[in-house]
């Protein structure tokens, strides 16, 4: 099957309808052309800085216009993307440029960096380039995602195809229900690979696309009314900060423009998920699962999420997934193991690792996850098994328990991690930030409650910071090795 490159695409779109709105953000708006000419300039300013075709770029740039102006350029003239959170500490940017060693970084102060080039935040290209189309190019690789900070050891995720668009009007499944005349919400942090993948995906089919600088919960549902969004990606941390908003007043908040609701990137808890089918309901509620090697993954929608509560959905467009015991045999319907996958047949692998190396057996691979299927091959996420605590010989996961706590009306966010003990091996420890009032006796009589007594955290420390990211990512060894310290424990 053949794709059209994605240059090709912005250049039809802006001849079909030059003033089309494609980005507004931070009530800004640029057409089609303008973002077009604007990326054109910019990908002249890039070669002027020595990139060449395949160089890595990389883009430490907050969400906003600039953003994209920056990735059409990388595309334009057939450099790499590589994104990464405009927040990164110095030493932790400084370990993934190492490993990516890219030509050019963009949104960082060439100071912390030096010896190679960089264009600040704010960086506006000489006025004298020209912003006229640049001779057609097709980057190698059509991005470079970064996962794996959370270890201390970061890595690359090449996706295993070129800059082609790849998702148009009637693909199929991995079309996501996208239509062309769709207004689509960003809510999530475009470093990561969900928020960036719909988004240019989005302006690809000729959206229009709402980019929020940062998610709040109550400006997220202004605009999905002021701008009558259809499509919209949220995580789970974001669904709790909403419906909390939408309780306190339930008639104020229009949902009913709404058509696709999709939420990933983290287990979504049960109480939750029925919570926003009640709402807008269950046909315009998916899943998805599969992470950003979209070796295999999975889909579900609200209806048939209702039949099989807690699941992720089957695989879709081919590909393939089965869980295995530790002793390497097919787990039984409702065993817990660990979760493989592969790809459609004959398909090109869809990724590589920088950094890494990928975990494989008899040509089926693993990301780290586990889980069970139902008798009807529906899949559900348990943890992943670095996550897993074992306590006198008992496995807990810590999504279980975070998704009790998360559903107190207090909480706002929580991570659950496992700390020495010298009498079990590991304790369940619960990190909360709440709203002031809540005491962790009322907690735990709580989660009495809602967990078995073995899954009930035997200790609960308060925080007054919020745990998750907008892309509801929870750095949970960093979590873990900060209680460790503050409470005097020994690792």
């Amino acid at each position: 099957m053949k794709f059209q490159p994605i240059v090709r695409t912005i250049r039809d779109l802006v001849a079909a309808a030059p003033d089309a709105k494609a980005i507004t953000c931070e009530g800004v708006t640029v057409t089609r052309h303008e973002l077009d000419r604007a990326s054109n300039r910019m990908a002249r300013a890039f070669e002027s800085a020595g990139v060449k075709l395949g160089d890595f770029v990389t883009l430490a740039l907050p969400n906003s216009i600039d953003f994209y102006v920056a990735l059409f350029a990388c595309w334009k003239i057939g450099a790499v993307p590589q994104t990464v959170s405009h927040r990164l500490p110095n030493v932790e940017r400084e370990a993934i440029v190492e490993l990516a060693n890219p030509a050019l970084i963009v949104g960082v102060d060439p100071a912390a960096h030096p010896g190679r080039r960089c264009f600040p935040l704010g960086f506006l290209p000489d006025p004298s380039l020209s912003d006229e189309p640049l001779e057609e190019r097709i980057s190698p690789i059509l991005k470079a995602a970064t996962s794996g900070g959370s270890t201390g050891r970061p890595k690359l995720i090449l996706a295993g195809i070129p800059a082609v668009n790849m998702v148009g009007a009637g693909s199929g499944p991995l079309n996501m229900g996208m239509q062309p005349d769709d207004c689509q919400l960003i809510p999530g942090p475009l470093y990561h690979n969900t928020p960036f993948v719909l988004s240019v995906n989005g302006l690809l089919e000729g959206q229009h696309i709402v980019v929020m600088p940062a998610f709040d919960a109550l400006k997220a549902l202004e605009m999905i009314q002021r701008y009558r969004i259809t499509f919209v990606n949220f995580v789970p941390t974001m669904l709790s900060r909403m419906l909390k908003v939408i309780q306190e007043q339930p008639e104020k908040y229009d949902l009913s423009s709404i058509r696709v609701l999709w939420h990933m990137a983290a287990p979504c808890p049960e109480w939750l998920k029925q919570a926003w089918i009640d709402l807008i309901g269950p046909e315009k509620v998916w899943e998805m699962y599969g992470g950003t090697e979209t070796i295999s993954v999975t889909a579900i929608n609200g209806s048939e999420w209702l039949d099989h509560r807690g699941s992720v959905g089957k695989p879709i467009a081919g590909g393939q997934m089965k869980v295995l015991t530790d002793a390497g045999e097919v787990a039984k319907p409702g065993e817990v193991g660990e979760i493989y996958m592969r790809g459609p047949e004959g398909a090109p692998p869809s990724y590589r690792y920088v950094g890494a190396e990928k975990k494989e057996k008899d040509g089926w691979e693993s990301l780290g996850d586990l889980g069970w299927m139902d008798e009807d091959g529906f899949l559900y996420i348990s943890d992943r098994r670095t996550d897993m605590i074992v306590v006198g010989g008992a496995n807990i996961y810590p999504a279980e328990v975070e998704a009790a706590i998360d559903s107190h009306p207090l909480v706002r966010s929580c991570a659950v991690v496992g700390l020495p003990d010298a009498d079990l091996g590991k304790r369940v420890h619960a990190v909360v930030h709440a709203d002031p009032g809540l005491q962790s006796e009322d907690l735990l009589k709580y989660l009495g409650e809602k967990l078995a007594r073995y899954k009930v955290p035997r200790s609960v420390e308060f925080v007054d910071y919020a745990l998750r990211d907008d892309a509801g990512k929870v750095r949970r060894s960093a979590v873990r090795d900060s209680a460790i310290q503050r409470l005097g424990l020994a690792s």
